[in-house]
């Protein structure tokens, strides 16, 4: 049986407390992908109920989360191959992660062709509602926080052994996160161009999936020196990056506008 009571006094001490600080900070950084997932999908509810939409799909991923993080044991058991073709071994990790990459980049792609071939915005918020239901769009949060929950979990693992620790870092990370999802959903709808580099974000995220899934196939085939790994830090990077171009954009698409109506700045 786990002994709680030695994991609230690790939690309790200096050393805990950093801990916790430093993987809620971890866990805010790799939800990233998940809260713009969600702001984009909830953005084809109608508008009265998108706001529900967001908090119950950020609640979902908190409580997937924590029970994946009472079942670490079964997590690092899906590393082992269930079956091999040829060579190369599949592992649970490796088909749940090259599924949800397959499945985020389908979703992807549909939704920025429809932003490419729609430019009409009005229209599109005209077929919002007759295109999804509240439930559809929940089920497919639901989908993805499981996916994305891998990566949470083994970064958790990576930073702290200590159960009720993990778990207090994932409870303060998906409670900021739902405060300020709004926020964030507002800004990727009001600005088109940063709703283009989050659709392309997630379509980078779902190839890493997909990478990974394949890697982790592969890796079965080599000694465990040859083993292949892909960094998704080099993803958020290149999104900091497209980010930080969009910004001086606007900045000079106001700029430009400013002139046009001969606003003078005092």
């Amino acid at each position: 049986m786990h002994n709680w009571s030695a994991d609230l006094d690790a939690l309790l001490s200096v050393q805990g407390l950093i801990g916790l600080f430093t993987l809620s900070i971890l866990e805010i950084i790799l939800g990233i992908d998940n809260i713009i997932f969600i702001s984009i999908a909830v953005n084809r509810l109608p508008r009265i109920t998108q706001k529900k939409a967001r908090t119950i799909g950020l609640a979902l991923a908190l409580i997937v989360r924590s029970v994946l993080l009472l079942f670490v044991g079964w997590i690092a058991g899906l590393k082992e191959a269930l079956f091999y073709l040829g060579p190369y071994g599949f592992s649970g990790k490796a088909l749940i992660l090259a599924g949800g990459g397959i499945f985020l980049l389908i979703k992807t792609w549909k939704e920025l062709m429809e932003k490419v071939n729609s430019p009409d915005e009005t229209e599109i918020e005209h077929l919002k509602p007759g295109k999804v239901t509240f439930k559809s769009v929940i089920i497919q949060i639901i989908i993805i926080d499981f996916i994305f929950s891998f990566d949470s979990i083994l970064a958790a693992v990576g930073v702290s052994g200590i159960v009720l620790i993990m778990i207090a870092a994932v409870v303060i990370s998906m409670i900021l996160m739902i405060m300020f999802s709004g926020f964030v959903a507002d800004f990727i709808n009001r600005n088109q161009g940063i709703k283009t580099i989050a659709l392309v974000f997630l379509l980078a995220i779902g190839a890493i999936l997909l990478a990974e899934g394949v890697m982790d196939a592969y890796n079965f085939s080599v000694p465990e020196e040859q083993h292949l790994h892909l960094n998704k830090n080099y993803a958020y990077v290149a999104l900091g990056f497209a980010l930080l171009v969009e910004v001086f954009n606007m900045k000079e698409r106001n700029e430009k506008k400013k002139k046009d109506l001969g606003i003078k700045e005092e």
